[in-house]
């Protein structure tokens, strides 16, 4: 394997340093015994199960404008790519919609996975050298200090058919658009992330571990001190073709926070909505 990806013990005295490393040498990082309670993520998953299957979820349907709600099958491609990726999702925003079916543990998820991600943040900034902090234009934590575009996405792969499109997967090969992405372990396996030789690899799904990532408006901010790494949702086997359901977290700063001369977060949040066609 030629991406090290580290496997860090929330509680080590040396997690901070180990994030950041593992975070600019491979731009993931898994992290174990986590402050985020298992039995709450099994039961926000529980009940967006309840809901995918339910025939009122497209009452939900999505504000283009202000982009909360569900977005039906077949909504979003890849950058760069016309195949349609194989799910559907509900987005999630701290001032948006939810379902009446959906009770407050979505939310308590939100604001423990928020507050973790904060940390994160925390750790890379102590544990960046300097002449990469001097380019932030304000520090990291602050960027997304009442930040309204975090975004909680809950997301339903269904089983496949059989009679989809030739070339299309759960999510074809991207980069995240945000700061930092954390996403507890989806419910099956498929995750995978692209080495720097070319290589496909798999992404552990330990129910007990979340996967974090940097997104392009870290690499943005840090002048590509931190990778966005590629990474996809591939296809099962035919042998355990069921469904997959996964919550990532997504951290933007807000609006008018400056990224680099050329954007804030606000207009390439824009640009690149544009540019997988959720606008």
């Amino acid at each position: 394997m030629s991406l090290d990806i580290l496997t860090i013990n929330y509680n080590d005295k040396n997690a901070d340093k180990l994030f950041e490393e593992s975070l600019k040498n491979t731009g993931f990082a898994v992290i174990k015994d986590h402050p985020i309670s298992s039995d709450l993520i099994n039961q926000v998953y529980e009940e967006w199960k309840n809901y995918f299957s339910s025939e009122s979820k497209i009452d939900y349907i999505f504000d283009e404008t202000k982009q909360d709600g569900y977005f039906p099958y077949l909504t979003e491609n890849a950058k760069g790519s016309t195949a349609k990726d194989l799910k559907e999702f509900y987005h999630i925003y701290q001032w948006g919609r939810l379902p009446e079916m959906i009770g407050p543990k979505t939310m308590n998820l939100y604001g423990e996975l928020t507050n973790v991600a904060s940390t994160f943040l925390s750790w890379v900034q102590k544990n960046a050298p300097d002449f990469v902090t001097k380019l932030f234009s304000i520090p990291l934590k602050d960027m997304i200090y009442q930040s309204q575009s975090n975004l909680l996405r809950i997301i339903h792969y269904p089983p496949l058919s059989g009679n989809e499109e030739i070339n299309s997967i759960r999510a074809a090969a991207h980069e995240d658009i945000n700061l930092l992405t954390v996403l507890v372990a989806g419910s099956q396996p498929g995750l995978q992330v692209l080495d720097k030789n070319g290589n496909w690899l798999d992404v552990s799904t330990n129910k007990n571990t979340i996967v974090i990532n940097s997104g392009d408006m870290l690499k943005m901010v840090s002048d590509k001190y931190y990778p966005s790494t590629t990474h996809r949702v591939i296809n099962p086997e035919p042998n355990s073709n069921l469904s997959r359901y996964s919550m990532p977290l997504f951290l933007h700063p807000r609006d008018e926070v400056v990224l680099n001369k050329n954007y804030t977060a606000g207009s390439y949040l824009q640009e690149r909505l544009q540019e997988i066609g959720l606008k």
